[in-house]
């Protein structure tokens, strides 16, 4: 069983609107937010072998943030998740190398909601978790989803991830004040 780790870049600022939507820093909250993801995520022992990030600084800034991994991980930033599609985020995953146990993928909205709505697929919402139905409604900054992957990275497909969790910072009690 492999995992697929699906993680939102966290809140971004606006304070300079001539910046090119790329270069967009992550604000306090944001960075608050991520430290806080992370704090989860060694918790419950999540720690990537591979992680595909986007190349904007927002979603550098948010894997800058979560790190360090109890392993190394590969780590390859890539233009082409900027933005990208949900169909064009299948491809690049189909691609990671079949040793990789454990894949996370740091990207943006609206793709990456996409992508985790393609993943559980259309049985998976009406019968899933709770979890499913949560993330169905929206996949906010600095989200993480936890996927369960039974088949090889280059067979993945609509319907072939099981929504182990949906982690969204405002339920962690870092962030209640």
């Amino acid at each position: 069983m492999r995992q697929l780790l699906l993680l939102r870049h966290a809140k971004s600022s606006w304070d300079d609107p001539s910046l090119p939507d790329h270069a967009r820093p992550l604000n306090a909250r944001g960075r608050r937010a991520a430290q806080a993801v992370a704090s989860a995520m060694q918790d419950l022992g999540l720690s990537p072998d591979v992680v595909l990030v986007s190349s904007s600084r927002r979603t550098l800034q948010t894997l800058e943030a979560v790190s360090p991994f109890a392993d190394s991980p590969l780590i390859e930033p890539m233009d082409d998740i900027y933005l990208a599609p949900w169909p064009r985020l299948l491809e690049i995953l189909r691609r990671a190398p079949e040793t990789a146990r454990s894949v996370m993928l740091i990207g943006h909205n609206p793709g990456l909601h996409d992508l985790a709505l393609a993943l559980v697929g259309a049985s998976g919402m009406s019968s899933g978790p709770a979890a499913a139905r949560r993330m169905a409604d929206g996949f906010p900054t600095c989200a993480l989803a936890e996927f369960a992957i039974a088949t090889p990275w280059q067979a993945l497909a609509e319907g072939g991830g099981r929504l182990v969790r949906f982690l969204v910072p405002a339920d962690l009690p870092e962030m209640a004040h």
